[in-house]
């Protein structure tokens, strides 16, 4: 029951305190994953996001639900994921009871300039650990750079960019195989 707990409570943690979406929780998951908790390493925590990414839906729900499988099994991904939507839905249940009153706060929307600022901030951060982490030579960094090209002038769906990377990822492992 004690792992349950905290499962709950360190995903409630991470679910209660990032805004901006699941690039900008990676820091937070990083260090009450990896680092706190020592539930997982970095490497996993990377595959579990990269999945997280993958599959249909919030990053950082599909990414506590992975991890909290690994860590305890179907219930473990179910109270992992309880506790990173609870605060969420504490959050929007709160807001929507007094939305009018917020709306006219000139200083709740200051407050959301500012939070919008430091997301930003956040997410350059994780994207600058990712790839500090992804870019294992130089042919990831050109699928990066064109995949980067064809999404900004192009609206091509993302799901089909990453299907080329993948598909791109095995021809170039398999051309570097025959070869050696």
């Amino acid at each position: 029951m004690k792992d349950y707990l905290s499962l709950f409570w360190a995903f409630f943690r991470i679910g209660g305190l990032t805004f901006g979406g699941g690039l900008t929780m990676l820091p937070m998951l990083t260090y009450e994953l990896v680092d706190k908790n020592k539930w997982i390493s970095e490497e996993e925590l990377m595959d579990c996001y990269a999945i997280g990414q993958c599959t249909p839906g919030i990053i950082a729900v599909n990414t506590a639900t992975y991890v909290g499988y690994i860590k305890k099994g179907t219930m473990g991904g179910i109270v992992a994921t309880l506790g990173m939507v609870m605060p969420s839905l504490i959050v929007i249940t709160t807001i929507a009871m007094f939305l009018e009153q917020f709306m006219d706060n000139i200083y709740f929307t200051y407050a959301l300039n500012g939070i919008q600022g430091a997301v930003c901030a956040l997410m350059l951060n994780t994207v600058i650990m990712l790839a500090k982490k992804s870019f294992a030579d130089w042919k990831c960094i050109l699928i990066a750079v064109i995949v980067f090209v064809i999404a900004l002038f192009t609206t091509i769906p993302t799901i089909l960019l990453v299907v080329f990377s993948a598909i791109t990822g095995i021809i170039l492992k398999k051309v570097e195989a025959r070869k050696s």
